[in-house]
């Protein structure tokens, strides 16, 4: 904040005072005003950026992990290609590779972190929301470990997902060791995942987009930014490790007729419900596990029994599976069409929930898009054989329903529908996969309290924000709230009198604070009830004596966000308010209270649309 020149001043009682200006503002206590970004935010950027280049490693050396592991496993040979482990020869020997590693992975959470267990973002939302985003560094190693193992082994797991929490954990660690706030650790935090998974599948916005509605919990400029650098730079390292894009090649789309645009809205909304449900099965599944009298750390292997199982009647269960998500997108699947898409989608779900129930590591997104995707080709094709004329395309249903069904496990409605565009670079999908995924979104928000990313957490007693609003203090100026005529007190009036002249007035004693003023009329110091009412003091010396610090003002066009900050940092119940344009004028006061009586808006506001729906489901009633 630059100061206005002090010239020629004097002193009050120690307190310069200039003769136009009052106190001089370098001894008051006055914010700044807010800025957006600053040189740390620079800062962060340029971490996020290094960490970028670290994520796109990190994915690029997971994937070779888990085809090493995969052909290692399934093959006997030594390659780091992926290879969908369909192909093996191994018989029901096929049951006892997933077994092993479930019993490796579970080792590993028992006697080195207990961290790895689960799919990953839940456990960086939980970081962020109650550990000031701080991951055990050891989790940076062991999580795309134990990843690799249970995923290399045949578990039904997406890569992305360990890749997204190792990202997230780096990032964290980065800021552990460089000392950092804990907004800035939780911009790494999300940086780093963010960075994953635009590294993972070459979708940097639909990265920033799950960043910003999975984990930053706010949309502000300094946070933001570094992680769309970040998500940028993952991205453009991708391409130079020479991963293929767009992940999913496809035909190129029709322009969709209006039927067809309904029809795209009403599978969205089935495949919601069935998002609920496939929500509701996984945490049921972990519920049985959680009432075995085995210890946790067999439970992945008791899952690998049934995903072994699968694996040997329906082989396209385990691993990966990123090739059947390009399959029922491109319709490879249509010539055996319907029984095809309707058993991967049904084995794939009962395998995959088995498996996360039980406690092992690996991904939900790769899952969860086959899923939706064959869900939504079943239902397009149904849609096609019912109403021909519609003009409804298979590959079109199989990419709203892939959006549709993440949207609608984990209310991440934006990213779903950018990353379906990013990863097939469709633009005429565009307007079904937003239609489609807030249908999902809607029916997954009226039938579930949770989502598949946070049920876990919600559990144990944590609190996560849902929705994102602007703050209602960041809103309304001081100017708006304060008091224009506060008791006011002069420099050289004697103790004695104002204890008088104040106990004549009830309603002035009900004030905590009272500003003094010179003779003229310059703002020097605020007084308390309790400096007034010292019992020590005599009583003839004026209340300039009892003023001990410059006063903690506060300028009248700033909102209620900054004076509550201000009040925080100086702690202090009050602030004097003043005008920039003459800042030794006092214009009023503002107090705790005040801020308080400002949430009457937000109140009047929540009443007046509780009343409304009220009134809107009594004519629904026919006025009953």
């Amino acid at each position: 904040m630059s100061e206005p020149r002090v010239e020629n001043a004097s002193t009050t009682n120690g307190l310069p005072v200039a003769p136009s200006l009052g106190p001089a503002l370098a001894l008051t206590h006055a914010p700044a005003r807010s800025t957006l970004v600053d040189g740390r935010v620079a800062y962060i950027c340029l971490l996020s950026v290094i960490l970028a280049v670290f994520a796109a490693l990190i994915a690029k050396g997971l994937t070779c992990l888990i085809g090493l592991i995969t052909n290692l496993a399934f093959f006997g040979t030594w390659s780091t290609a992926l290879h969908a482990p369909a192909g093996n020869h191994l018989g029901w020997w096929v049951v006892v590779i997933p077994v092993t590693g479930g019993i490796i992975v579970g080792f590993m959470a028992r006697y080195g972190s207990v961290g790895i267990r689960g799919h990953g973002i839940p456990e960086a939302m939980e970081q962020v929301l109650t550990n000031r985003s701080r991951i055990p560094a050891r989790l940076t190693f062991l999580k795309p470990l134990s990843a690799a193992i249970a995923i290399g082994t045949g578990g039904p797991f997406g890569a992305e997902g360990p890749i997204i929490a190792t990202g997230g954990a780096l990032g964290s660690l980065i800021g552990q060791l460089l000392s950092t706030t804990p907004q800035e650790r939780k911009t790494l935090l999300a940086a780093g995942a963010a960075a994953g998974m635009s590294a993972t599948f070459g979708s940097p916005v639909s990265a920033v987009l799950l960043a910003i509605e999975l984990l930053l919990f706010e949309f502000r400029p300094r946070s933001f930014i570094p992680v769309a650098l970040a998500s940028t730079v993952a991205a453009a390292a991708r391409f130079g490790l020479g991963m293929p894009f767009p992940v999913f090649v496809l035909p190129a789309f029709r322009q969709p007729s209006q039927s067809a645009i309904l029809i795209y809205l009403l599978l969205g909304a089935i495949v919601g419900v069935a998002a609920v449900g496939v929500t509701r099965a996984v945490y049921w599944i972990e519920d049985m596990f959680e009432h075995t009298p085995i210890h946790w750390m067999w439970w992945p292997a008791m899952g690998a029994v049934a995903v072994g199982v699968i694996g040997y009647f329906y082989p396209r269960t385990l691993g990966v599976g990123y090739e059947n998500i390009s399959d029922v997108l491109s319709a490879h699947l249509s010539r055996v069409s319907l029984s095809l898409a309707a058993t991967l989608c049904i084995w794939k779900f009962i395998s995959w929930s088995i498996a996360l129930g039980s406690g092992t590591s690996g991904g939900t997104l790769a899952p969860l898009f086959t899923i939706g995707g064959a869900l939504g080709f079943v239902l397009g094709a149904g849609a096609i054989h019912w109403f021909p004329q519609c003009g409804v395309e298979v590959s079109v249903a199989a990419l709203v329903g892939m959006a549709a069904m993440f949207a609608g496990a984990s209310r991440a409605l934006l990213a779903s529908a950018v990353f379906a565009f990013e990863t097939t670079l469709q633009p005429l999908g565009l307007l079904p996969l937003l239609g489609g995924c807030t249908t999902a979104y809607f029916v997954s928000c009226l039938l579930m309290r949770n989502t598949l990313m946070t049920e876990k957490i919600v559990r144990r007693g944590v609190w996560v924000p849902t929705e994102y609003e602007a703050d209602l203090f960041g809103q309304i100026r001081v100017a708006d709230v304060a008091s224009r005529n506060p008791a006011v007190l002069h420099a050289d009036e004697a103790v004695e009198a104002v204890r008088a002249r104040l106990a004549g007035h009830e309603a002035a004693w009900a004030h905590h604070g009272f500003p003094v003023v010179n003779e003229n009329g310059f703002l020097i110091g605020v007084l308390t009830r309790r400096d007034l009412a010292d019992p020590t003091l005599i009583g003839p010396e004026p209340v300039q004596q009892l003023l001990r610090r410059p006063p903690v003002v506060v300028y009248e066009d700033l909102s209620l966000r900054e004076a509550a900050d201000h009040m925080i940092k100086h702690d202090v119940g009050r602030l004097a308010v003043i005008a920039r344009e003459n800042p030794g004028k006092l214009v009023g006061m503002i107090t705790r209270s005040d801020l308080l009586t400002a949430q009457r808006r937000r109140l009047d506001e929540m009443k007046m649309e509780k009343s409304m729906r009220g009134l809107a489901a009594s004519r629904g009633n026919g006025g009953k």
